[in-house]
């Protein structure tokens, strides 16, 4: 057990493998289980590090309100805590978000992978409604089960009955509680870069969903005008959860897009 403390809020991550760190920043009360596909393919020819985001799973849930901004300090205070110098940031939904607001204020990031991923403001459109399908309490499977219809295709429950009973299980074990998940979403609501998005010079990959609900497909393509070194790629027939749908793919992507960088 790895943890940092920063605001007297104790924030807990996991790395493994060696090479140049990758960080995986996950979605609106997600726990770290969402980056187990990706996890698998990283960790070795690079380091995972993957944090808990202050109000989900192993750390602390904070009484103060949070923001993209606060969110980004915590993981800096992780990164100088574990010594990394240069890092690449993957982050999904309010994680990319957050990927975001470091690499304007902070110095590590290398690149920026960002998966359904919205620069919020006044062209951004975010349905509260599909977000809000997203939570469940994690101590009611039935629920936990019934609300992967927000984070997946159709297609993918029809087909992977097993993965979903899974990921309900998982989901039981590290997601967040409501106080947590209702902090977050107030942080992906009140996030905008619509007004800088052009100082972000970091290199950067968009990936996105087609059939996205919780943040549509049109935020990922003003993402990709927006910022000044960046990679669009859509992705037919998957959801939110793009880099757990269609994992293989996206991995490839991925690793190549970091051994570009």
């Amino acid at each position: 057990m790895t943890t940092v403390r920063r605001d007297s809020v104790s924030l807990y991550y996991e790395s493994k493998g060696e090479g140049e760190t990758v960080a995986f920043l996950g979605d609106i009360g997600l726990g770290a289980w969402q980056w187990g596909w990706q996890h698998a393919a990283l960790a070795g020819p690079y380091e995972a590090l993957v944090p808990d985001m202050r109000g989900t799973g192993r750390s602390d849930a904070s009484s103060n309100s949070y923001s993209v901004e606060n969110l980004s300090s915590d993981l800096e205070a992780i990164f100088a805590e574990h010594g990394s110098r240069r890092v690449h940031l993957v982050g999904a939904g309010l994680g990319g978000m957050v990927a975001l607001a470091y690499a304007r204020e902070y110095g590590r990031a290398r690149s920026l992978t960002l998966i359904g991923t919205s620069p919020g403001g006044p062209r951004a459109r975010l349905p509260a409604a599909p977000r809000e399908r997203l939570f469940a309490p994690p101590d009611d499977r039935d629920a936990l089960r019934e609300s992967l219809s927000g984070l997946f295709s159709e297609e993918f429950i029809d087909k992977q009955p097993e993965v979903c009973e899974g990921i309900a299980k998982w989901r039981a074990a590290g997601d967040a509680g409501r106080k947590g998940w209702e902090a977050q979403n107030a942080a992906f609501e009140g996030f905008d870069a619509s007004d800088w998005l052009y100082e972000i010079t970091t290199p950067a990959l968009v990936l996105h969903g087609k059939d996205d609900e919780v943040v549509p497909v049109e935020n990922g393509r003003t993402l990709a005008e927006g910022l000044p070194k960046v990679d669009l790629e859509v992705y037919e027939d998957a959801g939110h959860g793009v880099w757990i749908e269609r994992s293989r793919p996206v991995n490839d992507r991925i690793l190549e897009f970091l051994d570009e960088c």
